[in-house]
């Protein structure tokens, strides 16, 4: 998922995050709403789960280590557990053998993100102004960045 680039030219880094934790619930929640014709929308859930393990991907690589410099040891602490979690969850909906699985895997999911995304949200971003060293390098990647195709988030390593 990427953010609309026009958009991006005038929000803050905060709400072009916050923008992908809505686009990524929205993908999820087009899988788990009541489908039409009794078909479940298996696209939209496979793009929100590469679009959230790249979002982990950004935080990550690009976010926590100026947060962790600036003194917010323990959130960073607390996100990067989070994310070895939903990483296993997202891992566990890759081999989901069908769609009740899945289900119940999204469910698990949409609680993690619920708490995690509010924490981030209200904690960790209103910091990202003041503290990345390099806010040109990290809104090029949310234009138009991928994450390595073999990288794995720090506690899924």
């Amino acid at each position: 998922m990427c953010i609309n680039m026009s958009l991006m030219e005038i929000e803050s880094l905060a709400a072009a995050l916050e923008r992908e934790h809505h686009e990524i619930d929205e993908g999820i929640e087009a899988f788990t709403a009541n489908p039409a014709g009794g078909k479940r929308d298996r696209e939209s859930l496979a793009r929100a789960v590469r679009a959230l393990r790249r979002h982990i991907y950004l935080e990550e690589e690009f976010l926590f280590p100026a947060l962790h410099a600036a003194g917010l040891m323990a959130p960073v602490l607390v996100m990067l557990r989070e994310h070895g979690e939903m990483w296993t969850t997202l891992g566990a909906l890759d081999e989901a053998p069908d769609d009740e699985a899945a289900l119940t895997l999204c469910r698990r999911l949409n609680v993690q993100l619920l708490h995690h995304n509010l924490k981030e949200e209200k904690i960790l971003y209103p910091e990202l102004e003041r503290v990345v060293p390099e806010p040109e390098r990290l809104r090029d990647f949310l234009r138009s960045g991928e994450m390595p195709a073999d990288w794995v988030c720090v506690r899924a390593r």
